[in-house]
């Protein structure tokens, strides 16, 4: 009896110990963690520095994919950060694409698949990404990869070409499906004041109803209990024709834009009011609007890459137009002019002097983030066009904007 007291003690310090073991447990292993997504992002060189990051065997995996892929970056290799000829992990060496792609699908969330994509075919030049009949087999389309095809298609044989149209057309397929939402909001007419007995969420008329159900506020809660809902209507927008002239550089860091272009051109296509032009131009002029509607089609057809004569685009753009003033034309392009910019200054101008709008448009893509000449930008705002970037869905609410006054 007289040792209960000690044992009892010792009982409490051996659980002490234990939960100190368990927390100490606990705080390791996102500390292992850490160190293991270290030296996965810095590579065989960190291994000194991080003698801790055992990697396991998944890590291992993701360890040689990396490597399969950066470790041929010739900076890296000359700074010593990354070393040539590693491969990670103790499963057969990633030899060929195919097996790469396998790898990163297994091993990668997928985000970090479409970066690793991306970084393969615009920063490394795999175009066997694209151009290798098994790799197309098993790849799952995306816009970095419609972007390749359509920098590498030229170097496709028939075969190959026809399964890489298969990744144009469900890359299209999305972006379309995508737009047509914005579109249809775009020109379903503007709101009016008066009220609709059609209960659409978008419609919902917030003051009305708030100011209509104030005798039903609970102070007690801090609520009001809506009996009575209200929704604005929709008139119907008085359609005039007008025309939309697309001028698009189809030059190589111009291929995002291209797509947008494209797709938003087939989806403008045919709605009431609105005549669209869909023309790409390098130092050459091509009018694609008889293909307006099958942009998979169009998209086959461009040929990224060549010069820029923005001015002779613009001089084709004029000639087309109906009404002046009942007329957008959007320029899209880097303004990178290869041809005389003064031409191009005084095209643009000549048309905000007719009363045509006129937009330039440094990106027409999701990101809507502009890479351009700012002084040609600068030059082209100041005769009076309207110079930035749109998305797609933008570009639409502004037509619309227009087709209904």
């Amino acid at each position: 009896m007289n040792n209960a007291p000690e044992e009892h003690e010792s009982a409490q310090q051996d659980d002490e110990t234990a939960n100190e073991a368990g927390t100490a447990k606990q705080e390791e292993t996102p500390k292992a963690q850490d160190l293991q997504r270290w030296r996965l992002v810095l590579g065989e060189a960190a291994e000194g520095a991080l003698g801790a990051a055992t990697l396991d065997g998944v890590a291992q995996g993701q360890d040689a994919a990396l490597e399969w892929l950066y470790g041929r970056d010739e900076e890296l290799q000359r700074r010593g950060v990354r070393r040539t000829g590693r491969h990670g992990g103790d499963g057969p060496s990633i030899v060929t694409t195919v097996d790469w792609l396998e790898q990163i699908t297994r091993l990668f969330p997928k985000e970090t698949i479409e970066r690793l994509e991306r970084d393969a075919v615009e920063r490394y030049e795999i175009h066997d990404v694209v151009t290798d009949p098994a790799v197309l087999a098993r790849i799952e389309p995306n816009e970095t990869l419609l972007r390749a095809v359509l920098r590498t298609k030229n170097l496709m044989d028939p075969d190959v070409l026809l399964q890489a149209r298969r990744i144009v057309e469900a890359v299209v397929k999305q972006l379309m499906e995508r737009l047509a939402v914005d579109v249809r909001r775009a020109f379903t007419g503007a709101r009016s004041r008066t009220s609709s007995r059609f209960q659409v969420a978008k419609d919902f008329d917030v003051r009305r109803t708030l100011r209509a159900n104030l005798g039903h506020y609970k102070p007690q809660e801090r609520k009001v209990y809506v009996e009575q809902a209200y929704f604005f209507s929709r008139t119907r927008r008085h359609v005039e024709r007008w025309q939309l002239i697309l001028l698009v550089d189809q030059s190589g860091s111009m291929a995002g834009s291209v797509i947008h272009a494209a797709v938003t051109a087939a989806c403008l296509w045919g709605l009431p009011g609105v005549r669209t032009h869909l023309v790409t131009f390098d130092t050459a002029v091509a009018d694609l609007t008889a293909e307006i509607d099958d942009p998979v089609e169009i998209l086959m057809k461009v040929q990224l890459g060549g010069g820029t004569d923005i001015a002779r685009a613009v001089a084709y753009g004029t000639q087309l137009i109906e009404q002046p003033r009942r007329t957008i034309v959007a320029i899209i392009s880097d303004f990178y002019e290869g041809g005389e910019t003064g031409q191009l200054v005084r095209g643009v101008r000549a048309l905000v002097e007719q009363g045509t709008k006129v937009l330039c448009l440094a990106a027409l893509d999701e990101q809507a983030d502009p890479s351009y000449d700012v002084e040609m930008g600068q030059r082209l705002a100041d005769v009076g066009a309207g110079v930035g970037a749109m998305t797609p869905g933008e570009l639409a609410a502004f037509v619309a904007e227009h087709v209904g006054r």
